[in-house]
């Protein structure tokens, strides 16, 4: 298949292929997006699911922060789970440790 672009696109694609550009990213954030390609380029199957509006809601806006879009989000944190990088058991918090007054007004 043909692609049609026009003569400026030609001459940007030639510019990049010559070296011309350097990258602005920090290492960080390069790695950052180069995992976000690795991700997208990778073969995918749809899928429903089923969620509150108001958790769809948070993953949104969690998702318009981070700059990607939200079904992204989910599939990140879906691979993270699957990779033992995220647990849905939350760790137990230690109870406090009550103290009465008087032991309070001695330490």
């Amino acid at each position: 298949m043909k692609k049609f672009i026009d003569k400026d696109e030609i001459e940007l694609a030639k510019s990049l292929e010559a070296g011309e550009w350097i990258s602005d990213l920090s290492k960080k954030e390069k790695k950052r997006y180069e995992a976000y390609a690795r991700t997208s380029l990778t073969k995918q199957k749809r899928i429903n699911i089923r969620m509150t509006e108001r958790d769809l809601k948070k993953i949104q806006a969690k998702a318009i922060e981070e700059g990607i879009p939200y079904q992204s989000l989910i599939s990140m944190l879906i691979h993270k789970y699957n990779e033992g990088k995220v647990s849905i058991h939350q760790r137990r918090k230690e109870k406090p440790v009550r103290r009465t007054a008087k032991e309070v007004v001695s330490c």
